[in-house]
């Protein structure tokens, strides 16, 4: 088996130290990262690209119509698809979208993971939250981790939990210097095996500078697929751990330039 750790957290656009943020990130040391709230506009994903970089982490770019979410990925695991997606919204509004990506340690099945922010409308939250389950749905193993904007008394959670379950812990996320509301969560299929929580030691002033936001983590243990300990399945070739990751280096750089 093997550990997949995937973090959430929301970065208010940078308007705050990314310095701290990338501290934090470093600290916690994800697999997976879901982002919220990072620069979108044009000419946006350098800053992204850069801010990946300073995290020790890889982006797989290209995240026009996300609403401002997307997910960076450590070298221990394999991307196998990323994708964003925009969400219809009432005239006027913030833009709002979602990040999924198929990523997993080499050797096992990926985990299909999304990266949300809600809208600050309860109606809209809950209309998102059925459409992104939509998507989802086909994908097999899900973790589905953001900022859903309301508690576990809103529609849109309900949704979500509905399929899912709540696997991160209930401490609030919001706001940063004070938490007092659960904002930030990781949803996961039933069948995804969840280990203890592990707290990180976080500099208390890191987490006040970086966001208005508190991230959170969860660690999954999962099984290999064919590729295992007893080597390739028939008609598959092995993949060392030096491939993945030159490969994975190659289309994250080759991405961030094609959205520039």
């Amino acid at each position: 088996m093997s550990r997949v750790r995937v973090a959430s957290y929301n970065l208010r656009d940078f308007k705050d130290d990314p310095a701290a943020a990338a501290r934090v990130i470093r600290a916690i040391d994800p697999d997976v990262l879901c982002l919220q709230e990072v620069p979108r506009r044009l000419f946006s994903s350098f800053r992204v690209a850069a801010f990946a970089q300073r995290c020790g982490m890889y982006w797989s770019g290209r995240h026009r119509g996300s609403g401002g979410t997307t997910v960076f990925t450590s070298l221990r695991v394999v991307v196998a698809e990323a994708r964003h997606h925009r969400l219809r919204v009432a005239r006027l509004q913030r833009t709002r979208g979602y990040a999924v990506a198929r990523v997993g340690p080499p050797g096992h099945e990926p985990l299909v993971v999304a990266s949300v922010h809600l809208s600050l409308d309860a109606g809209e939250r809950e209309k998102h939250a059925a459409t992104i389950l939509e998507t989802l749905a086909p994908g097999g193993p899900v973790v589905l981790a953001g900022d859903l904007n309301e508690g576990e008394t809103g529609g849109a959670w309900k949704r979500f939990a509905a399929p899912m379950r709540l696997v991160s812990p209930t401490t609030p996320t919001f706001p940063a210097r004070a938490p007092h509301r659960l904002l930030d969560v990781v949803f996961a299929s039933p069948g995804l095996t969840v280990l203890p929580h592990e707290e990180v030691a976080l500099a208390e002033a890191d987490l006040v500078a970086a966001s208005d936001h508190r991230p959170v983590w969860v660690d999954l243990e999962l099984d290999p697929a064919r590729v295992g300990a007893g080597g390739p399945g028939p008609g598959e070739e092995a993949v060392s751990e030096e491939a993945v990751s030159e490969a994975v280096v190659v289309e994250a750089e080759r991405r961030a330039g094609l959205d520039g």
